[in-house]
């Protein structure tokens, strides 16, 4: 039997300035909304051509507080063709929160606190 991993879900307290950073720092665009008759909830699913792997971002009207990420011990990777390109935009977007130069990675963090790995394409290889 075999399973694919088709997305992941993080909880938004503004879907619309979480949207805007992972389009900015990723180039992830909106794939498909679902919207409770409600308006209790809306989710997004974002994603981009270079995969079929897709983020799926959730807004729930009755939030009313940050959510508790715990220590933030879990994250996305997120491989780049130009590492240092990325990493010069995402250090003007102000947004990377954690570096680890010997391993030649680094890290981002979303409007809601959430991390995302970066590693340059040539990685995977090895």
């Amino acid at each position: 039997m075999k399973f694919k991993m088709i997305h992941e879900n993080y909880n938004v307290r503004d879907l619309d300035v979480s949207m805007k950073f992972y389009k900015e720092a990723l180039g992830l665009e909106e794939v498909r909304r679902k919207t409770a008759e409600d308006g209790s909830f809306i989710i997004v699913y974002v994603g981009n051509e270079e995969s079929d792997f897709e983020l799926e971002l959730t807004w729930l009207r009755d939030m009313d507080r940050p959510y508790d990420l715990g220590d933030c011990e879990f994250h996305l990777a997120f491989s780049v063709e130009d590492y240092e390109a990325a990493h010069q935009m995402h250090k003007e977007m102000g947004c990377i929160c954690y570096e680890n130069e010997s391993m030649g990675i680094y890290f981002i963090e979303d409007p809601d606190g959430y991390w995302l790995e970066i590693l340059p394409a040539d990685r995977l290889a090895k």
